[in-house]
């Protein structure tokens, strides 16, 4: 029995004096095991899920063991007394949050002279919804709606929609050129040093799918088309809970 005691706690001292792996030898391990299936990991952080790892990719959020061997797709939840979270748009609102900071310069701005609200919104020139949103600009406007653009080529940086809402945003009259060519006029091609890619991978980044998609100044994600009065009600809300 005493032999058998003492092997107990050597094999337990054995394992207090095994070091964790720091977070920094976590991340350098996430990182090369999802470089492997070609995503670019740019933060890593523990979630509120013990042994879980948000990992931050241009591709998305991804959740990983410790070690980066096992890789998860999608949301998780923390169910509580007072109800259910959504970590994973938690973690996405922060990322968005400060991706608009770093955008806001490059922004198609269509402002409402008496503000109360912004909206900010992934478009692209040929979505359907998204020139319907646009035909109702003046409405948003007078609601105290400023909506600010950023550019959403749904076929990607090698489409023709990549090439020509790059001339929208390059224009010398942006406003005037991004109106015209959600109304399927002609779009003259033109270059130039604004980030127009950067803000559809930051899209890709924060899990843009479709356009339009509508994201709040608090970071929370609105998709899909939504009316004037629709989102004057969503934005009455969120301010309503923001407050309270």
């Amino acid at each position: 029995m005493l032999k058998k005691l003492i092997i107990i706690v050597a094999a337990t001292m054995m394992l207090i004096a095994v070091p964790a792996a720091s977070d920094e030898d976590n991340t350098v391990k996430i990182k090369a095991n999802l470089a492997k299936l070609g995503l670019q990991v740019e933060t890593v952080q523990a979630s509120k899920m013990d042994n879980l790892f948000e990992a931050i990719t241009d591709q998305g959020l991804f959740y990983t063991s410790a070690d980066g061997s096992f890789l998860i797709q999608g949301k998780v939840y923390q169910i509580t007394d007072d109800g259910i979270n959504n970590l994973t748009e938690e973690s996405l609102a922060k990322v968005r949050v400060d991706g608009m900071k770093t955008f806001s310069d490059s922004m198609i701005v269509f402002p409402a002279k008496d503000e109360k609200y912004q909206m900010t919104v992934f478009t692209d020139l040929t979505c359907g919804y998204c020139r319907k949103l646009h035909n109702q600009i003046d409405e948003f406007n007078d609601l105290g709606i400023t909506v600010r653009y950023l550019a959403f080529p749904r076929g990607g940086l090698s489409s023709q929609s990549y090439t020509d809402i790059r001339s929208v945003w390059c224009s010398d009259d942006q406003q005037s050129a991004m109106t015209q060519a959600k109304g399927g006029a002609h779009v003259a091609q033109k270059v130039c040093a604004l980030p127009v890619a950067e803000q559809y991978n930051f899209g890709r980044k924060i899990g843009v799918s479709g356009t339009p998609a509508i994201i709040l100044n608090d970071g929370n994600m609105v998709p899909g088309y939504k009316t004037p009065d629709q989102m004057q009600q969503i934005l009455q809300s969120y301010s309503v809970n923001k407050a309270g």
